[in-house]
């Protein structure tokens, strides 16, 4: 299949198809006399596997240890364990930072009368105090 067939079937897209090629997270694909990429159908499970750990927020050198450490069967997974360990930490700092982030603009939000003149605006002038 072409790249269009692929990134249709996959939902990712042709440009980022390429870009995967380009930095090693997919191998690079067969090409016809005239050009053009051909595609295999391990290539859409191989799309969907990156796609799925994008979706987890996963970095992309993170995936593709995943790629390479998975051509091993017969490894043992400690190191999948602690890349999805890693990323859970991750997700856990992002929602505390989320949260502290939340009660800031909270406070701002309930800081200001809506009724003054911007001079007199308290959320502006917590922003520039140091």
């Amino acid at each position: 299949m072409q790249i269009k067939q692929l990134a249709s079937v996959t939902g990712v897209s042709a440009k980022t198809i390429r870009y995967y090629e380009d930095i090693g997270l997919l191998p690079e694909a067969k090409r016809a006399d005239n050009g053009y990429r051909y595609y295999q159908n391990k290539d859409i499970g191989s799309l969907n596997f990156i796609r799925r750990c994008k979706e987890l927020r996963m970095p992309l050198a993170d995936i593709k240890k995943l790629v390479v450490v998975q051509s091993d069967g017969n490894a043992p997974c400690a190191e999948v364990d602690s890349l999805i360990s890693q990323q859970l930490e991750q997700i856990h700092i992002a929602q505390y930072e989320l949260q502290q982030l939340e009660k800031h603009l909270h406070s701002l939000a309930n800081c200001c009368a809506n009724n003054k003149q911007i001079k007199d605006c308290e959320i502006l002038h917590q922003l520039h105090a140091d």
